[in-house]
């Protein structure tokens, strides 16, 4: 009697299995999805991070130097103080 109970409750499990696959395969046909057409595409928005990291580095920069290092804010942009900063990092006088 176990044996026959077992057998239909696993006939049923395997039904359920099945009616479960048909009804995902005739979700998957009827739903015919257009492709998504993104606002900001991916390209620009690597783009605009890489821009803006860019922009939040010269900020940090320009406001390390001149509230922290007591300097003329817009020495940081200058070809000359990066030279002497190397200068000073490789012993070069």
């Amino acid at each position: 009697m176990q044996q026959t109970d077992q057998s239909k409750e696993s006939k049923a499990k395997q039904g359920d299995k099945r009616t479960r696959r048909q009804k995902r395969k005739e979700e998957k046909q009827q739903s015919t999805k257009q492709p998504l057409r993104r606002i900001f595409p991916i390209w620009l928005r690597i783009i605009v991070i890489f821009l803006l990291s860019f922009l939040a580095l010269i900020v940090g920069m320009i406001v390390g130097f001149s509230v922290l290092g007591d300097g003329e804010p817009l020495d940081v942009l200058q070809f000359e103080f990066w030279q002497h900063i190397l200068d000073i990092i490789t012993g070069v006088e």
